[in-house]
């Protein structure tokens, strides 16, 4: 046997203050057999891919699971990828309010802000 120590693996997204307690928000008003939300970046937009986040009623093995105060947020395991380093957060204002992201992945975005490259 070694000594060797292994350490708990950074979670790929940080999720800000914000965006946890939109998560136990939407957690609270889920339907019954939901485990949890899920984050993934299906191909759609302009410039291909977009940010999308469901209500998930099972896990996925290959899901990266990050427990939250209120609730879980899993990340599809194809967009890990896509998402590693980025920063969640949930932004409202008097017209809109939305999940935000910072993806230091992303080497574009189309005008509208809906879809970005990589």
């Amino acid at each position: 046997m070694s000594d060797v120590k292994t350490r708990a693996r950074p979670a790929a997204v940080t999720l800000t203050p914000a965006s946890e307690a939109r998560i136990a928000e939407l957690m609270a008003k889920a339907p019954a057999d939901a485990i949890g939300v899920k984050l993934s970046t299906p191909r759609r937009g302009c410039s291909g891919l977009a940010y999308s986040v469901d209500y998930v009623t099972q896990a996925v093995p290959f899901d990266e699971k990050i427990e939250t105060p209120g609730g879980v947020l899993y990340i599809d395991g194809g967009s890990v990828l896509y998402l590693v380093g980025s920063t969640m957060d949930w932004i409202e204002d008097e017209f809109s309010a939305g999940f935000v992201f910072n993806n230091p992945n992303a080497t574009g975005s189309c005008g509208c802000g809906e879809s970005f490259t990589v």
